[in-house]
């Protein structure tokens, strides 16, 4: 990965840059699966759960706009958005898994087969990854619901949300490169 100094020469991003960033990125999707096998995940199925998993994509959403805003400013936009990419993948992947144990616990029967966290977190980036091997299938209302929502939710999360980082990769580079007189590679 290359920058551009203030003289328009590139420069090749540092060890220490990568490490930092492969560091974080790591640190972040480690806490995130921490807490995905940690935390109780035994709630009943009602207003109190949709409501966590309403706050759960808000807080997603809220996570890519403030990454946008992050990239616009980095003085290395590629890297902050492998970042972002990095760290709010397995964050939406562990909140629809989570949501699938909730509602397998709350109400048994709701896929084909009962879902460990394990199972959970398969079937959730099956689903994601549009594989779909048929090995685990919603079978209730709500599991359908919930997984149609994923499907929703992966499609604008691969499309929408990858044009609008890559957007601000190329504002943020395109920026770099008019005031540096060069652009970042």
């Amino acid at each position: 990965m290359r920058r551009r100094h203030l003289n328009g020469h590139p420069q090749e991003l540092s060890g220490r840059e990568i490490a930092i960033s492969m560091l974080r990125s790591t640190g972040a999707v480690a806490l995130v699966l921490v807490a995905y096998y940690l935390i109780p995940l035994d709630h009943e199925l009602g207003i109190s759960a949709w409501t966590k998993f309403a706050v759960g994509l808000l807080v997603f959403t809220t996570f890519v706009v403030w990454q946008v805003r992050v990239i616009l400013k980095s003085s290395r936009p590629r890297l902050r958005a492998m970042e972002a990419v990095a760290v709010g993948l397995p964050f939406l992947l562990v909140l629809f898994s989570a949501s699938y144990i909730v509602l397998e616990r709350s109400t048994p029967g709701s896929f084909t087969e009962s879902l460990s966290r394990n199972d959970a977190l398969y079937y959730t980036v099956t689903i994601f990854s549009t594989v779909g091997t048929g090995d685990i299938v919603p079978v209730t209302e709500s599991a359908r619901l919930v997984t149609m929502v994923q499907m929703v939710v992966g499609v604008i999360a691969v499309g929408v949300i990858a044009k609008v980082v890559v957007g601000a990769v190329q504002v943020a580079t395109k920026r770099r490169g008019e005031r540096d007189g060069g652009g970042e590679g």
